[in-house]
């Protein structure tokens, strides 16, 4: 069944059976971004060391609940130092009204203006933890946030880790492949469509001929490791949610229908939506109570999420577990 459970990472992810996930697909809170309003909540540690660490401790225990075979689909971004404080909560909020928004002050080692790195770091630090880093995927944006900067280029990409238990690891890309225009080409030359000076067709005048470098008989190529993704406002939230499109390529890849995905940051229940829209089950950890309301509204407006031209399935009931419970 598909489950959400409340309350701090570092403790429900041990109720996780052991090996039980096939893919994880997150987000976690960004260092000195954001404040939710929550007394355990990660991202404003004072230093990017302590946050680091953090992380650390809460991958192990999913690398503890992943199966063997697993893979981690891991989007961070990443910061400026600044000198900013946060606002109280509710000033400048974005989401639900505890958040506000800001900057951690600047921490020892690190210079205002300076560019924090923290996807690197915490990359490196999950590879010396036993992590294999497979890839880093670039997330670029097409309608990135505005910035006011002068003196850099816009930021307008994040990161997404590929990283893995062991040096194999289930991996479907067939489930990802993109169409080659190549193939197309080709297709059409061997039909007399498209005429070339050489006399040749595209496949014998191409490096890129069918079953040469890059794709197969059924035109198709490997995904690319730049995901050209745009950000989408949500209904329920007053803040870009993350896009649909990313969890469904890392679920496609990661998983089998029937698998079991895990989403340790939750949020509004992005990755659980798209995995229970592509037959997998899920499991979800969240803090914030608020964003599990967005998460239940989300789910109960069907229509947001319903694929083009079909009906959306009866959605399962989400179970809610309060760590203040005494019966849990």
């Amino acid at each position: 069944m598909n489950n959400l459970l409340q309350g701090n990472v570092l403790d429900r992810i041990k109720e996780i059976p052991s090996k039980s996930i096939q893919c994880v697909v997150t987000s976690p809170p960004y260092w000195g971004l954001r404040n939710y309003g929550e007394d355990e909540q990660l991202g404003l540690e004072d230093t990017p060391e302590e946050y680091v660490h953090n992380m650390v401790q809460v991958f192990r225990g999913v690398r503890d609940a992943m199966k063997d075979d697993g893979t981690l689909w891991l989007n961070i971004g990443d910061s400026y130092a600044s000198s900013g404080q946060f606002g109280k909560p509710g000033e400048q909020a974005i989401g639900p009204k505890e958040l506000s928004y800001g900057r951690a002050p600047t921490p020892p080692g690190l210079k205002v203006k300076d560019l924090v790195g923290i996807p690197w770091r915490l990359a490196f630090a999950l590879q010396r933890d036993d992590w294999f880093l497979r890839q880093d995927i670039i997330w670029a944006k097409g309608n990135p946030m505005p910035e006011s900067v002068k003196d850099r280029c816009t930021k307008s990409h994040e990161y997404i880790f590929l990283l893995t238990k062991r040096p194999r690891y289930y991996f479907d890309y067939k489930a990802i492949a993109e169409k080659s225009i190549y193939f197309e080409i080709d297709k059409r030359a061997k039909l007399g469509r498209v005429p070339h000076k050489s006399g040749k067709s595209a496949s014998e005048d191409s490096q890129y001929a069918i079953n040469g470098v890059g794709f197969s008989d059924d035109g198709l190529k490997n995904k690319r490791s730049v995901w050209n993704i745009n950000t989408k406002p949500s209904s329920v939230a007053h803040f870009a949610v993350f896009p649909e499109k990313i969890p469904e390529l890392c679920i496609k890849a990661g998983s089998r229908v029937g698998d079991t995905v895990l989403d340790p940051f939750f949020g509004s229940g992005t990755t659980g939506y798209v995995a229970q829209r592509l037959d997998r089950k899920w499991i979800g950890i969240e803090l914030n109570p608020e964003y599990i309301k967005i998460a239940e509204q989300r789910f109960r407006q069907q229509e947001l999420f319903a694929p083009h031209g079909s009906e959306m399935e009866e959605i399962d009931y989400i179970t809610y577990h309060d760590p203040g419970d005494e019966n849990d």
